[in-house]
């Protein structure tokens, strides 16, 4: 008598093994690694590492919200600088669209690994960068930009770039 009390309290002592998980396959319109992306570098800064925009650049800024007024953005990425906010506050607070940051860095990886966070492949994005930090951006989303960087003076530059899942379509514009 004492074998089957034992055998009882292990077997209600025991959970039964958790069900198998089942691979969710990705839908056929998946929209990883997809969208529009609107890429500008900051408008023009005073001097300094964390300078603020000067009163050019503050019409910059405003000159690229009226251009992306009517695109559809969004969300804003934009880096930790204070010229790169100040290039988005037009547009962040006129089309009260979300933002998020993001590290600048040799290789745009930090972006790609931010959209994903935040879940915004497939969407229309602008991205505020830096000079230095524009092009790496391009290559990391599969584009082939026309230059290899951005000239020290070059403030009036808008790179589009959309993305589908088997081509990149890449060009430049201006805007004053």
């Amino acid at each position: 008598m004492r074998y089957i009390v034992i055998i009882l309290l292990c077997c209600l002592a025991c959970d039964p093994p958790p069900p198998e998980r089942q691979p969710i396959p990705v839908a056929e319109d998946s929209t990883f690694l997809t969208g529009t992306f609107y890429l500008v570098r900051n408008a023009e800064q005073g001097a300094g590492e964390d300078s603020a925009l000067t009163e050019t650049g503050h019409h910059r800024a405003g000159a690229l919200y009226r251009l992306l007024q009517d695109s559809g953005i969004q969300k804003v990425y934009f880096t930790h600088y204070q010229r790169s906010i100040q290039t988005a506050d037009s547009i962040c607070q006129y089309l009260a669209v979300d933002t998020a940051s993001y590290s600048p860095d040799s290789t745009g990886e930090d972006l790609l690994y931010a959209i994903t966070r935040n879940r915004d492949w497939g969407k229309k994005l602008l991205v505020i960068g830096q000079r230095s930090t524009l092009v790496p951006i391009m290559h990391s989303l599969k584009a082939r930009p026309k230059i290899d960087s951005i000239e020290g003076k070059d403030y009036s530059s808008l790179f589009v770039v959309k993305k589908y899942r088997d081509s990149v379509k890449c060009w430049r514009t201006s805007y004053e």
